[in-house]
């Protein structure tokens, strides 16, 4: 299985067949392992801020472990088949870590998080079984898949975070459930030629035919009016998700407020740079320049301190018999 040309799976091969549980790293050789390995990625994992309790971190360095572990056994062997037996190796050492019994340092260093949070198996799980996926299915046949896909590829990290902040209230996990799902569409429609180029269409079949999208038009990466149409139709969508989860900002607690505003923003920034563009995306890859991403968090921060000094008011209305009620969505405009 290892191979000299890729280090991922040499390590891999290391904790699969060269570590028995006597041999497991200790608490806090595991805890380095897992911060190391998330600070090496930190561009994707932004919510570990300056606003984040210290005594947080390495929770949420551990949770990342995992979910960077899972990612790589699925998109990094180059082999569908040989990604599916990790991931159902990976599944096993996550059943073994909830057993109590534990080797790689992923669970050593998550046991812990998992105990001090009560943190249910059903969102590890569903993320394995999201990447799993990945290596069977080629493209959705319908909105409702694709979304019914973001369900466990994006929206157990929103819970598990929501988790760790004590902050997972039924209306919680609806909004974070929205933004999630969001974020991922809007990552799909900025990366099209991408995931195109290694056998991946996550824009909906049914949709393509609606606008009259062929499998040659996709082949050829035609930016054609009809492709245009049919992106800015996607585009929509994934907006609606993000605007309607945007009431999570103002539910979590202060020191998550501004990490959740900025991934709001971030993915509607994307949505945005896709519509500049014209939707091309075959041709240039929309992202956010470090101007517009200082300018979302100076954004991000004033609406922060706007919060900041509403609070009283929002103290005063709460004491005199005012409540908040939950979410209240109309998904019929996103279908």
């Amino acid at each position: 299985m290892a191979s000299a040309d890729n280090p991922f799976l040499l390590e891999v091969a290391r904790w699969r067949t060269g570590t028995t549980a006597a041999e497991a790293p200790s608490l806090r050789e595991a805890e380095q392992y897992c911060a190391a390995l998330a600070k090496a990625h930190y561009e994707n994992f932004p919510v570990v801020s300056w606003f984040l309790p210290k005594a947080l971190h390495q929770h949420f360095f551990n949770v990342y472990a995992f979910c960077r572990w899972a990612d790589d056994l699925g998109d990094e062997t180059g082999d569908p088949l040989l990604s599916r037996e990790l991931l159902a190796w990976w599944r096993d050492e996550l059943q073994e870590c909830y057993a109590g019994r534990f080797r790689h340092p992923v669970f050593v260093a998550l046991r812990p998080t998992i105990d001090q949070f009560a943190i249910p198996a059903e969102p590890f799980e569903a993320l394995i079984s999201a990447f799993e996926q990945d290596q069977v299915v080629r493209d959705y046949a319908d909105f409702p898949q694709l979304v019914e896909y973001c369900r466990r590829s994006a929206n157990p990290v929103g819970r598990l975070v929501l988790r760790m902040a004590q902050a997972d209230s039924p209306p919680n996990i609806e909004w974070s459930d929205a933004i999630c799902t969001g974020l991922q569409l809007a990552n799909f429609w900025q990366d099209v030629a991408r995931d195109y180029q290694i056998g991946r269409i996550y824009l909906p079949r049914e949709d393509r035919l609606r606008f009259g999208i062929s499998e040659a038009d996709l082949a050829a990466g035609r930016t054609i009016p009809a492709f245009q149409a049919l992106l800015e139709f996607e585009v929509q969508r994934a907006r609606q998700y993000l605007l309607e989860g945007q009431p999570l900002v103002e539910a979590v607690p202060p020191w998550l407020q501004l990490d959740i505003d900025l991934f709001c923003q971030g993915g509607l920034r994307i949505l945005r740079e896709i519509e500049r563009i014209n939707y091309r995306v075959w041709e240039v890859r929309p992202f956010v320049t470090k101007g517009a991403a200082l300018g979302m968090l100076c954004g991000s921060l004033w609406r922060s301190v706007g919060r900041w000094w509403r609070r009283p008011v929002d103290r005063t209305a709460s004491q005199s018999g005012a409540s908040g009620s939950g979410p209240s969505v109309d998904r019929s405009r996103r279908n």
